[in-house]
């Protein structure tokens, strides 16, 4: 079930309930009880109503924060490792690409728009009531290749560099590397022995181009499940992880995870 589309429709209904019970309602008791007193109002109001004045700002406070602003995501899986990890609970910047209307999601003011390295939540394609959270490679325009033999990827012809730094701490069959785009740096993995989709991609207009940093372990743009991610599709740009728990049976929290900003 739509979490948005039950935020709005309880926000309106408390908003309602509540302006007519202020603008028509009240008076009548008032004309029904006499001026004697706030009290005999206040207890004259009906549970209903009672709910409806206690929680329509807080349902208003929390529809306009998760609408427009910062929209909280648990990170479900391991295939943007290691950047983010299984456990990780992040903030997502929902104003980043544009303000959007909840539920209909149509852009209603333009701020900017998605770059090359951003890693973005987006809703899947072939299944918007899913969200994914992948990197942003290809730019609408692009011409993506990922050579799965030599795990090499390059956009427009150009290689992207990409640095080896050894074997991952937690894992000595996963490979740890640098991936650079312009100034901007980011690591990833690539599993030992193991390849993943490749082959060249061009990225439509107005649509954008996702891998996992965990290349071989991440069904991304390479799949036809996903492909490529049109720009309204977008729902913001992760920006920083605000719990991790190690998930599901370890236990605890990574105390040195929080509060540390997404690359």
């Amino acid at each position: 079930m739509d979490f948005s589309l039950l935020l709005v429709v309880a926000t309106f209904l408390t908003g309602v309930i509540w302006a007519f019970d202020s603008l028509i309602l009240k008076g009548q008791r008032m004309k029904a009880i006499g001026r004697s007193g706030v009290d005999q109002i206040t207890q004259s109001e009906s549970v209903v109503v009672e709910y409806a004045r206690s929680f329509f700002p807080i349902l208003l406070l929390v529809l306009v924060l998760r609408s427009f602003l910062f929209e909280p995501f648990r990170i479900p899986s391991g295939s943007m490792m290691p950047t983010l990890l299984e456990g990780d609970f992040i903030f997502v910047n929902k104003f980043a690409y544009g303000l959007r209307l909840p539920v209909v999601n149509t852009k209603i003011f333009e701020i900017g728009e998605p770059e090359r390295g951003d890693v973005v939540v987006f809703k899947l394609p072939s299944d918007p009531s899913i969200n994914y959270i992948k990197r942003v490679i290809g730019l609408p325009g692009d011409v993506v290749t990922y050579q799965r033999d030599r795990k090499e990827l390059s956009i427009n012809g150009n290689i992207v560099p990409l640095e080896m730094l050894g074997a991952y701490e937690e894992n000595a069959a996963l490979q740890l590397g640098r991936e650079e785009f312009g100034d901007r740096q980011h690591t990833l993995l690539h599993t030992r022995g193991r390849l993943s989709p490749g082959g060249t991609y061009v990225v439509p207009e107005g649509h954008y181009f996702v891998m996992g940093d965990h290349r071989d372990n991440s069904q991304d743009s390479r799949f036809e499940r996903v492909r490529f991610i049109p720009e309204y599709r977008m729902v913001g740009r992760a920006v920083r992880i605000w719990m991790s728990w190690r998930w599901p049976t370890q236990g605890g929290p990574r105390w040195a995870r929080i509060g540390k900003s997404i690359e």
